[in-house]
């Protein structure tokens, strides 16, 4: 039985189900939490120092496939390993296959 939603996270998932649908896995709210995740990398201590962030000089020196698809083994592999099942670990795998996403096949 999935556990009980706090109200701020109802709002959040409602605000992503705009169409009515009964997810099964909890799709919407993990949604919504995904897209608080990487929101707040972009107020942390690395994105506030400079006007860049290192996966940008990564990504614009050639070596962003093999960056992101490395990060995303990595935290795949710690998952469950170190700080037992970490859901901050998911949410990186997830992150950089956004970024990969992001390079491959939203550019401008």
């Amino acid at each position: 039985m999935p556990r009980k939603l706090t109200y701020s996270e109802k709002v959040r998932a409602a605000e992503k189900n705009k169409n009515g649908i009964d997810f099964k896995f909890n799709e919407d709210l993990i949604l919504a939490d995904i897209q608080q995740y990487v929101e707040a990398t972009y107020g942390s201590h690395y994105a506030q120092t400079k006007s860049y962030q290192a996966t940008e000089i990564i990504i614009d020196q050639g070596h962003g496939t093999g960056f992101c698809m490395g990060n995303i083994m990595k935290y795949a592999q710690r998952y469950g390993k170190k700080e037992g099942h970490n859901k901050a670990d998911l949410m990186k795998v997830i992150h950089y296959a956004i970024i990969q996403l992001s390079t491959d096949h939203y550019k401008d």
